[in-house]
């Protein structure tokens, strides 16, 4: 159940608790993970990006790879969690991005989730910044202020940014927001992206919570961006959805589509890169859903 013994943390009634879990010791990421994904190879192809003419109620949706996706409207281009990055520190990127960073388009609006460096990648960040405004959570304002960015908007869970006909809100999450172990005061969250009466929501990163049924009661979601991956944890925490529990908050939601993220790029847990999208197909496929389910390959702009 999500829970916080720390008053000063936000959504603290929905922050992971970070005492390690049970038998986290018994397996070695380093050996087992780590050192086996410096030597294998990239994988994934660098497609030329094409962006197609929009009408009325349309977005159009590509994906970086990971958590990172490019949002397209008639009129704006919206960046959420770009991270281009080769290595997490230690962590080798294992599939290239879909497209080349130089290759975007000029981006109107730039969203992070939270600060960890798998979605908060400052040198991406960088390249990006434009004179336009960045969304973070509140209290991560500061680790993107001098980046480039015309305005940092911080935004609480639940609070509302109305910027040039887009509606975008900071949704609770089950997680935790510190980029390192002494700042677990940072925020931490999703996006609900509202243009001309259909509404995409970006999850960030989340364990299945109640919350999700509270944000589905809110919003009437079109498309959710929801994680699928790294819940085979190191730490042995409750930190991410396994693909059972992103379907389970994908009907919760309410949403018509489902479209999976945060596999396959880094290996951030000890599950398999290619398990989690068989494993939320199998499940959909029980349940009844399939047809809801729709796999993006890195890279590729699909209009909705």
């Amino acid at each position: 159940m999500p829970q916080s013994s720390d008053p000063l943390t936000p959504n603290s009634h929905y922050h992971v608790d970070m005492r390690l879990g049970e038998g986290w010791h018994k397996r070695n990421f380093l050996t087992k993970v780590l050192i086996p994904s410096v030597f294998k190879k990239r994988t994934g192809l660098r497609l030329k990006p094409h962006f197609p003419e929009l009408y009325t109620g349309q977005f159009g949706i590509t994906w970086i790879g990971h958590a990172s996706f490019l949002i397209q409207t008639r009129k704006h281009f919206i960046l959420i969690d770009p991270n281009w990055a080769r290595w997490l520190k230690v962590i080798k990127r294992l599939r290239h991005p879909g497209f080349d960073l130089d290759e975007l388009p000029e981006i109107d609006l730039v969203l992070v989730t939270h600060a960890h460096f798998d979605h908060l990648d400052k040198k991406t960040l960088r390249a990006v910044a434009a004179r336009q405004p960045i969304v973070v959570p509140e209290h991560v304002g500061n680790l993107v202020s001098d980046l480039g960015f015309e305005q940092v908007h911080e935004l609480g869970p639940w609070e509302v940014l109305e910027y040039d006909e887009l509606t975008i809100t900071l949704t609770p999450a089950f997680h935790w927001g510190a980029r390192f172990l002494h700042d677990r005061y940072r925020g931490f969250g999703g996006f609900l992206i509202e243009y001309e009466g259909k509404i995409i929501f970006h999850c960030g990163d989340s364990a299945y919570f109640p919350g999700f049924r509270e944000i589905g009661e809110r919003a009437h979601i079109d498309i959710a961006l929801l994680p699928i991956g790294a819940y085979d944890t190191v730490s042995g925490r409750d930190a991410h959805m396994n693909p059972e529990e992103a379907l389970e908050a994908f009907q919760e939601l309410r949403a018509k589509i489902f479209i999976p993220m945060h596999y396959g790029t880094f290996r951030l847990g000890y599950e398999p890169l290619d398990e989690p999208p068989a494993r939320l197909i199998k499940s959909a496929r029980e349940k009844g859903l399939e047809d809801h389910i729709s796999i993006l390959r890195e890279g590729e702009s699909i209009i909705f």
